[in-house]
């Protein structure tokens, strides 16, 4: 699988669980779902920075957004 796209979906799974976390501190409930989430969006970014040679810099994750964008828009 494309590191590019690994790094983009770890990001989007991790945003997606920040409100799930908070809703569950609010309703002072344990966020283990959300948690879990986290864990494996973090590890979805931690495969795709180990498989790319060099890995990725700050800079580099904007680049591999767009890249992820443009290979799924026409």
């Amino acid at each position: 699988m494309n590191p590019d796209l690994l790094l983009v979906l770890g990001l989007i799974v991790i945003t997606l669980s920040i409100p799930a976390i908070l809703s569950a501190l609010s309703d002072r409930r344990a966020p283990r779902a959300p948690i879990m989430t986290i864990l494996i969006g973090g590890a979805m970014i931690l495969y795709a920075a180990t498989t790319k040679p060099g890995g990725y810099r700050l800079e580099d994750i904007p680049t591999a957004i767009y890249t992820v964008v443009g290979e799924i828009l026409p």
